[in-house]
C-alpha cells in the first residue's frame, strides 16, 4: 500500500523547481478540458431539452381528441371475478372523420365485447391520422429532462476523450524524455571509485 501524504489542491500550478514544461502544458489541458466538458454538455442537455419540450408543447397545441365508431363488435367479452367485472383490453376497428371531413380508420384499444358502433375516443393530428395521446406539461418537462440530460452526458463524453488522448500523448513524450535522460545520466551512477 502506497502511502501519501495530505491531499494539496491546485498542485498543478504550484510552484516547483523540478516542474517541466510539459507539466504545465498538461495542468492546462486539464483545466481547459474539463471547462470544455461542462460547457459542452450543458449547452447540448439544454438545447436538446428545450427542442423536446417544444416539440411536445407543439403535439398538445395540435393534437386533438375526435369520437370514433366501432365499425364491429370488438373481440372477448367482459370477464368477470368473482362478482367484480375486471375490464380487459382488445384491439378493434374504429372510423372517424377529420376535421377537414376526410373519413379514416385504425385500429384502437377498447373494452372486450364491446357493440359495434360504440363511441370511442381517439387523438388525431391536423390530416386527421391516429396519434397517441399527447403527454401532460409536466410529463413533457420530465422527459426532455432526461433526454437533454442524456445527450448532454453523451455530448460531454467528445472533449472527455479528446482530452484524455492529448494527455495520453503526453504522457508518453514525457516518459520518451525520462528514457533519453535516463540513458544520458543513468551510466553515471554505476561507476565506482576505488
Amino acid at each position: 500500500m502506497a502511502l501519501r501524504g495530505p491531499k494539496v489542491w491546485l498542485w498543478r500550478w504550484r510552484r516547483n523547481p523540478l516542474k517541466r514544461r510539459a507539466d504545465k502544458v498538461e495542468a492546462w489541458v486539464v483545466l481547459g478540458v474539463w471547462m470544455l466538458t461542462v460547457f459542452v454538455g450543458v449547452l447540448a442537455g439544454m438545447t436538446v431539452s428545450r427542442s423536446v419540450e417544444d416539440g411536445l408543447a407543439h403535439e398538445r397545441v395540435e393534437w386533438r381528441p375526435l369520437v370514433a365508431r366501432l365499425v364491429e363488435r370488438a373481440p372477448g367479452t367482459a370477464s368477470g371475478n368473482g362478482g367484480v367485472s375486471r375490464a380487459e383490453h382488445v384491439w378493434a376497428e374504429a372510423r372517424w372523420t377529420a376535421a377537414d371531413g376526410s373519413s379514416h380508420s385504425g385500429q384502437v384499444r377498447v373494452l372486450a365485447g364491446s357493440q359495434a358502433g360504440s363511441p370511442i375516443t381517439v387523438w388525431t393530428d391536423r390530416e386527421g391520422r391516429q396519434v397517441t395521446r399527447p403527454v401532460t406539461e409536466s410529463q413533457a418537462r420530465v422527459r426532455a429532462a432526461l433526454i437533454g440530460g442524456v445527450a448532454g452526458v453523451c455530448t460531454a463524453v467528445v472533449p472527455l476523450a479528446a482530452g484524455r488522448a492529448v494527455r495520453r500523448r503526453l504522457e508518453h513524450r514525457r516518459m520518451d524524455q525520462w528514457d533519453a535522460e535516463w540513458s544520458r545520466f543513468g551510466p553515471m551512477w554505476g561507476r565506482t571509485t576505488g
